[in-house]
Formats: structure tokens, C-alpha cells, sequence
């Protein structure tokens, strides 16, 4: 059975496009009829998924960006607007972890979370969010375009142990999907986010067999979710036209 093009003309941009989570996302847009635009940190890994993209049949373009240094976002958007025409929508996926204990105790020693810690996790999953949002807000504008943006938060928006910087970047990223929704409403721009469970990415792989099966027992569906979920969940958002300023939890029932 073909695939229906129900986003046939569409021109959708994902940052963190060149692997996991973000190319699925990417994938599963492409199938439904619309351009991509991958975007990603890693060059050699965005250009091939983009050709790999292609080479199935669909139209896709990879871009190198650093979604937290805001002169390489504008620099991103400036070279997608010569090689489009206008953008229908930005699915802000781009994202990584630093997790740590605010305080632990080793071998009678105190130990901390660094700065750093703090600040590269900040950095790329609230500021990278906030500076692809922004730019693509104001090219919907210019164009008058009915877009969505789309912002990937997670359940730990809620809190969670070990990720106090994880944690404070999600729960931005929904006050500023809430936030955005308000304010963008009188262009026609929609915006949602999607908080995700334990989904099975590199970064669940990279968990321990006995630390993954926890993590299962405690979803109520026994289970970790997959990339395709949340990409369900990125065409449901863009599809009803009456969703917006709302977070989707896909999460197997999970609560933390």
C-alpha cells in the first residue's frame, strides 16, 4: 500500500535530523510527501542521511549547524531560506544529556555537578531550541506562513534524579511551547510540544541490560517506546490544525 502524501509540498526542518530519533522523525515526514531539511552538529553524518534519504526517493537536505551558538543557527537559516521557498514547520529534537547527582558523596568526598555540566546541556536543549524557534517563527512571519513548530521536551520535565540541568532545559522547553503558542496564534503559527518516555534511541543502547529492564518494569505497558511513536505523534501535530500550546506525552502510561 502507498504511503499517503499528506504532506506533499511541505517544507519541514528537524534539527538533531542526522541519526536516531530525528532522522525517524524525518523519515516518516518524507514518506507522507514532504521536503526535509536534516539539520545536525555532525557533517559527514547529516549528508548521509540525506542522501540515503534521497536514494529512496525522497527529497531531503542535510545542513551542519551548532543549535546553541546563535551564529551558526543564523547562518543555518539563512542558507535554508536561499534553498527554499518558505518553511511549513521546524520539529526542535536536537538534544543531549550530562546527567549527574547535584551532590554526591565518594569515598568521603563531596562532589558536585559542574558548570559545565549545567551549562552544554542548557546550552543546546533550552537556548538551541530557543534560537531555531525564534528564526523560524520569523520566516513563517515574513512569508505568512501557517506553520508549526514542534518542540521535543521529555517526561523529566517533571524532575528526575540525576538530571537536574535534563530536567530544568524540558520543563523550559514547555513554558516556552505554552508561551510561543500564545503569542504566535495571531500569525496562524501553531506551536506543541511532545514530552517522550523511555524511547529506544542510542541513548537507551548505550544503558545496561539489567538497568534497561528496570526501566521496562516500570513503564505500565512494560516496555520502552519506539522512534515511530513520537513520529506518530510529530504528524498528529501537525495535521490538526486545532492543536496547539499543549504538551503530548508519549510515554506508555509512565509518570515519573
Amino acid at each position: 500500500m502507498d504511503t499517503p502524501q499528506f504532506l506533499a509540498g511541505k517544507h519541514l526542518a528537524i534539527t538533531g535530523g542526522g541519526r536516531g530519533l530525528g532522522l525517524q522523525i524525518a523519515t516518516s515526514l518524507a514518506q507522507a510527501g514532504a521536503s526535509v531539511s536534516l539539520i545536525d552538529i555532525d557533517r559527514m553524518l547529516v549528508d548521509q542521511a540525506a542522501a540515503k534519504l534521497n536514494a529512496q526517493g525522497f527529497s531531503a537536505r542535510g545542513y551542519t549547524a551548532n543549535v546553541a551558538d546563535e551564529t551558526s543557527v543564523l547562518a543555518l537559516f539563512g542558507q535554508m531560506k536561499q534553498d527554499q521557498l518558505h518553511l511549513d514547520g521546524l520539529v526542535n529534537n536536537a538534544g543531549i544529556l550530562r546527567d549527574g547527582l547535584l551532590v554526591k558523596v565518594r569515598d568521603g568526598e563531596v562532589q558536585t555537578m559542574s558548570l559545565a555540566q549545567w551549562q552544554a546541556v542548557i546550552d543546546v536543549n533550552l537556548t538551541g531550541v530557543f534560537l531555531c524557534g525564534r528564526e523560524a517563527a520569523a520566516w513563517m512571519v515574513t512569508e505568512r506562513s501557517a506553520g508549526v513548530i514542534i518542540n521535543i521536551s521529555s517526561i523529566s520535565q517533571a524532575g528526575n534524579l540525576g538530571q537536574t540541568n535534563y530536567s530544568a532545559a524540558k520543563a523550559g522547553v514547555s513554558a516556552m511551547t505554552v508561551t510561543w503558542a500564545k503569542e504566535l496564534a495571531r500569525y496562524g503559527i501553531r506551536v506543541a510540544s511532545i514530552a517522550p518516555g523511555f524511547i529506544e534511541t542510542e541513548m537507551t543502547g548505550s544503558m545496561k541490560p539489567e538497568a534497561l529492564e528496570r526501566v521496562k518494569q516500570s513503564v505500565p505497558l512494560n516496555r520502552v517506546g519506539q522512534p515511530d511513536n513520537i513520529a506518530q505523534a510529530v504528524t498528529f501535530i501537525l495535521t490538526n490544525d486545532y492543536y496547539s500550546g499543549r504538551i503530548l506525552e508519549v510515554d506508555g502510561g509512565l509518570r515519573i
